[in-house]
């Protein structure tokens, strides 16, 4: 599907990012003439050339030996419009992962937010779909904050979800979304958070007892993406099917048997009790596709007749998972939980 293609990943020095580039580079879906990585971060783009730069060809992945050749990086932000349309011109697909992703931040820095997940959304659609460019296809990545938000950073994303639909609206390029929950081992995530917390001895902070979340693996994430690509229609915003648990369960299964402390200290600002992937309003618009549900868009004009296949919203309150659950999702995604723990002997 990417042979020969030019893919363009804007936020790609970001964990999903590098995840994404990744397995771009691996060959699975074909093997692309180019894949720019788009960031505003050099220090962050430096890393990220130099761990490409220490894989000895040998002993790695044989699709990965030509990277030198596929990779490239280019410094920009997608607030700015000549920037980003720089990076769209010679695109063939387009990831726009770039965003501030941060609740607590976003809440402080309101207008800061809007710029980049809102107008920068705006910059990249207007980029694809102006003159000249060949944008098959555009895939915006969103967040279960941006279903009902109640806090700036989901707000935002929400706006970033219909700005990258309604493009649909253009005779070109198929857009599309992927909405999901909390990625595992991602920056600013509960998981490495607890786990720094455990390395220093505790104590481990959570907010509420109740408090629950969905829980993904970076690879699982990416998979997502990759569906919708392959098999997504115009207008589409895919949801994978994930486990769910309760944050303090996350952080029993951590701490495991150490003598670490759990306090509970109140909900952050713009914190939510429970995510949601899938509102009770969407429901009569999504269908499910293989292991995925399926978001139609919400605009008549694109989205057709659907057969329900939800009665009643996707919340993370429906908790899944349980403490050993938990520990074998860690295990699968690399993270071996018992080690944070290992400053509490």
């Amino acid at each position: 599907m990417l042979d020969g293609k030019r893919v363009l990943v804007t936020g790609g020095t970001g964990s999903l990012g590098r995840a994404l580039v990744r397995r771009l580079l691996s060959g699975e879906l074909g093997k692309p003439a180019k894949v720019v990585v788009f960031s505003r971060d050099e220090a962050k783009q430096y890393e990220m050339r130099a761990e490409w730069s220490r894989l000895k060809a040998p002993t790695e992945d044989a699709a990965y030996r030509d990277y030198k050749r596929v990779l490239e990086f280019k410094i920009g932000d997608v607030r700015d419009y000549e920037s980003i349309s720089s990076a769209v011109r010679d695109a063939n697909i387009v990831f726009h992962a770039a965003a501030l992703k941060q609740v607590p931040s976003c809440e402080y820095e309101p207008i800061e937010a809007v710029k980049t997940n809102v107008l920068g959304a705006g910059n990249v659609v207007r980029a694809i779909l102006s003159e000249g460019t060949n944008v098959e296809i555009a895939l915006a990545v969103s967040t279960d904050k941006a279903c009902k938000p109640v806090n700036v950073m989901g707000m935002t994303k929400a706006l970033q979800e219909r700005i990258f639909i309604n493009g649909n609206l253009g005779p070109r390029t198929k857009f599309l979304c992927v909405r999901y929950g909390n990625v595992i081992s991602s920056r600013g995530s509960v998981v490495p958070l607890f786990l720094e917390q455990i390395s220093a001895g505790g104590p481990v902070t959570v907010t509420l007892e109740s408090m629950t979340r969905f829980l993904l693996t970076l690879e699982k994430a990416v998979d997502t993406i990759f569906a919708a690509l392959q098999t997504g229609e115009r207008g589409d915003t895919y949801v994978p099917r994930v486990p769910s648990a309760s944050v303090i369960d996350v952080a029993k299964a951590l701490v495991g048997d150490r003598k670490i402390k759990i306090d509970i200290i109140g909900v952050r600002p713009g914190e939510k009790v429970h995510e949601i992937l899938i509102s009770e309003e969407e429901v009569f618009r999504t269908i499910e596709r293989g292991e995925y549900y399926v978001i139609r868009p919400i605009l008549p004009e694109l989205s057709g007749r659907v057969t329900a296949a939800r009665t009643t919203e996707y919340s993370s309150g429906d908790v899944t998972l349980d403490v050993a659950g938990v520990g074998k999702l860690l295990a699968l995604a690399g993270i071996d939980h018992r080690v944070g723990a290992a400053a509490g002997d």
